[in-house]
């Protein structure tokens, strides 16, 4: 008789992802334990993988322990590290929401109890910013909210915690997005020009400034997608002009018809410096292809910003354009979309079918 083949490995998979190092294997959450050195790690961790005969897989933490193992401090599977360094960053957090001026990065990390490059690797790595970005959001929303509550613009600035009206002026669209006495006036004097298409998707919407494309949507009637536009501006003039973007529109309703390539447009995306840097990355995904949320954030350099990034992604109001579409949960799950799932489902058929037309 044959000799009889030898039993399939059980935890094939598992072992795999710790060869791979994967810290999210498709086989679901697990621990492995090296019984010559006593300890348990993440799929994920940075030490050499041990040998197959000497390891074994857990389940949880609980059972990992109960059979005699420690955590191994490089990966931390315990999470107390982790924990540590988050409540570390949001005190952090908290002294730059406080300061009426921006704290250094000396001074921070000194705080913190972290050397500089440290700490400003860990506030990266959890916030998913730098703590200088983070901290001109924080005046960025001071100066938005005084303005938005009636006060006079040098007194908003002042309050924000900007030197001068000057600083404000020299960026105002990475501040504002518009000049502080536009902004304080909800956008009076803005104005957006608008028009409303068919569509394969149902009908669509156009927005522009005079800097580009500030809104590209759908919905299920005009005065739905009117109101979407007028979400940000409440006080915007927003005036019909099909002619002035007549060649948008048959654009983007070329595209949507028949995607063959890039939808390039001027654009006025206004957004937190984050929120840029995910746009674009989405504008940077080619056709007929996706990302998962966190796929994205590994891209742009902050493998842990995930959240952030999903945010920023339903935070777009440039379909098509910043075609965050492209991007769907790890196991290929459309997820959520702005403008409806199934629309999502057929742009991804469309654009994959248009990738194969070449």
């Amino acid at each position: 008789m044959p000799d009889a083949l030898p039993p399939a490995d059980p935890d094939a998979a598992r072992w795999a992802a710790v060869l791979a190092r994967d810290p999210k294997p498709g086989c679901g959450p697990f621990l492995y334990a090296v019984t010559t050195q006593g300890v348990f790690c993440r799929p994920g961790c940075p030490s050499r993988p041990p040998l197959r005969r000497n390891t074994r897989f857990f389940a949880d933490v609980g059972t990992a322990e109960a059979a005699g193992f420690r955590a191994c401090k490089r990966c931390d599977p315990k999470g107390e590290r982790a924990g540590i360094h988050a409540a570390a960053i949001r005190a952090a957090c908290d002294l730059i929401e406080q300061s009426e001026t921006i704290p250094s990065l000396a001074t921070l990390a000194d705080r913190a109890g972290y050397a500089r490059h440290h700490f400003l690797r860990l506030f990266r790595e959890i916030v998913g910013v730098t703590p200088r970005s983070y901290a001109e959001s924080v005046r960025a929303r001071r100066l938005s909210a005084a303005l938005a509550s009636g006060a006079r613009v040098a007194d908003a600035v002042a309050e924000a915690g900007f030197g001068s009206e000057s600083r404000v002026y020299e960026d105002t669209t990475r501040t504002l997005g518009m000049t502080p006495g536009a902004a304080r006036r909800g956008g009076a004097g803005e104005l957006i020009r608008v028009a409303l298409a068919d569509s394969a998707l149902g009908p669509l919407m156009v927005g522009a400034t005079d800097k580009g494309v500030c809104f590209i949507g759908f919905g299920e009637d005009e005065a739905g997608l009117r109101g979407d536009v007028m979400q940000r501006f409440p006080k915007a003039r927003v005036v019909d002009a099909p002619e002035d973007l007549a060649d948008i529109i048959r654009s983007v309703v070329a595209f949507v018809a028949e995607p063959r390539a890039a939808l390039d447009l001027p654009l006025d995306l206004r957004g937190t410096a984050f929120q840029k840097r995910v746009w674009d990355a989405l504008r940077a995904i080619p056709l007929g292809e996706t990302r998962t949320y966190s796929g994205l954030a590994a891209e742009i350099g902050e493998p842990r910003a995930t959240r952030a990034v999903a945010r920023a992604c339903a935070q777009n109001k440039v379909s098509l354009a910043v075609p965050c579409h492209r991007v769907v949960g790890k196991d290929g799950d459309l997820t959520g979309y702005r403008w409806g799932v199934e629309r999502k489902r057929v742009l991804l058929a469309g654009e994959k079918a248009g990738r194969a037309r070449g």
